[in-house]
């Protein structure tokens, strides 16, 4: 499991995010909600060890402490980062990229067993092994940086954003294949636009405001409560 506390970031005199504590579960998905500016890209990149946390923040992944360790680290211990813009390599082909994923002691000696995970999730990679990850379509490169991160053996997944700019016909794919990742084990901590298509999928949710977390529950109170729906699903106050 893994378990945040006291987690606050700061860029300068601006406190983005302010003691955020949460929780993901191994097969868990949990979505964060919350308006653009309010903090959930720093916190995501906070607990991936890319943006340093505040003095006093505790990150722990199945009892061991990631709070202090570099992103590398990070990704050794079990956690990986998919980026908001996704961070792929576009000069390299699919299948350098997948690789470059597999660099982690934990995930070489699965190296095989986990690209034949990944090309089963998203069949489309396998038939672009060869291919520049430039050339390929914004959803299809979405595939490649969520498949590197996978290539990593990860027990928590963090995703920023995955769906931004990609068809309804991706959406649909991206968000299918999120559900499999959660069969396979794999708690996923996702930062989503698209609220009422995350919390579809979610088991639980967090909403963050201004670098708080204002609120929490099952996705299924959430999706029914409706100051939420006012504020994320786009429902008018007179149907509520």
């Amino acid at each position: 499991m893994l378990e945040i506390a006291d987690l606050s970031v700061s860029y300068g005199k601006h406190r983005a995010v302010d003691s955020v504590a949460l929780t993901v579960a191994q097969s868990e998905i949990v979505v964060i909600l919350g308006a653009n500016g309010s903090g959930k890209t720093s916190l995501l990149k906070a607990i991936g060890g890319i943006q340093p946390a505040a003095s006093g923040a505790r990150i722990m992944l199945a009892g061991a402490d990631l709070t202090k360790l570099r992103a590398h680290a990070i990704v050794e211990a079990g956690l990986a980062l998919v980026p908001e813009g996704r961070g792929i390599f576009g000069e390299l082909t699919v299948r350098e990229n997948l690789m470059l994923g597999a660099y982690a002691k934990r995930a070489r000696a699965g190296e095989a067993e986990n690209l034949d995970r990944v090309l089963t999730l998203f069949p489309r990679l396998g038939e672009r092994m060869a291919q520049a990850a430039r050339t390929m379509s914004g959803g299809e490169q979405q595939m490649v940086a969520i498949g590197r991160a996978l290539m990593s053996a990860p027990d928590i997944l963090l995703l920023d954003e995955p769906s931004l700019g990609l068809s309804p016909l991706m959406c649909g794919e991206l968000f299918g294949a999120l559900t499999h990742i959660r069969k396979a084990g794999i708690g996923v901590l996702l930062v989503e636009q698209n609220a009422k298509r995350s919390l579809a999928i979610a088991d639980r949710g967090y909403l963050l405001e201004n670098g708080r977390i204002v609120g929490q529950g099952t996705a299924a109170s959430l999706q029914n409560d409706p100051a939420v729906q006012r504020a994320y699903l786009g429902v008018a106050q007179s149907a509520v």
